[in-house]
């Protein structure tokens, strides 16, 4: 089977878009949160963000998708 490198090339570059846009989400999200963000992979999306504080603990359905973490920027101690 035949590939042309243009196709393989554009959906690469989408799915490097998604990811670096969910990234970007959880690094923005980071620091108005006190939880840790995750990059997840999603079927319709393509990766999205989520904040463990949405959840509570992560069910194991979603931390089998966690491509990335960002740790939280607040903190209750000074």
């Amino acid at each position: 089977m035949y590939v042309s490198m243009n196709i393989a090339h554009g959906i690469f570059q989408a799915d490097q878009v998604a990811f670096v846009a969910a990234l970007d989400q959880a690094h923005a999200r980071s620091f108005h949160s006190y939880f840790t963000q995750y990059v997840l992979t999603d079927d319709e999306a393509g990766y999205i963000a989520v904040d463990e504080g949405d959840y509570g603990a992560l069910p194991a359905g979603m931390l089998d998708r966690v491509i990335d973490t960002v740790p939280s920027k607040l903190s209750d101690e000074a």
